[in-house]
């Protein structure tokens, strides 16, 4: 936990590497110092076809962040706004980039180290 997973469109891998952008989101929520830097997962899924922006196939990066809840709406905020200040740097010519944060409960969340 956290995980960031980022859609986009595969032309967006001709203009920087994947392991580039996978370094920028990690350090990005890295430097918020809401996360421990080992529990950060970043993965990338390129969509070569089957996508649309705005009703045509265009460029466009999409980053999905689920995180532990707890973090307040100031910090869910500035961490959007860190990814996507990057994300900007690195595709200047990529018109939709975007973020949404989504909260996991406590409660309902599980993985092999709790058993």
């Amino acid at each position: 936990m956290p995980h960031f997973v980022i859609d986009c469109s595969e032309t967006v891998l001709k203009l920087q590497k994947p392991e580039d952008i996978l370094q920028e989101v990690h350090k990005a929520a890295c430097n918020t110092n809401l996360f421990d830097e080992e529990d950060i997962k970043v993965r990338l899924n390129p969509f070569k076809k089957n996508y649309l922006v705005g009703g045509k196939q265009g460029d466009f990066i999409h980053v999905f962040s689920n995180i532990m809840e707890g973090r307040t709406t100031e910090q869910k905020a500035n961490l959007s706004k860190s990814i996507v200040s990057k994300l900007k740097v690195m595709f200047p010519n990529v018109n939709f980039i975007a973020i949404n944060i989504r909260d996991f409960e406590k409660s309902t969340y599980c993985n092999k180290n709790m058993f």
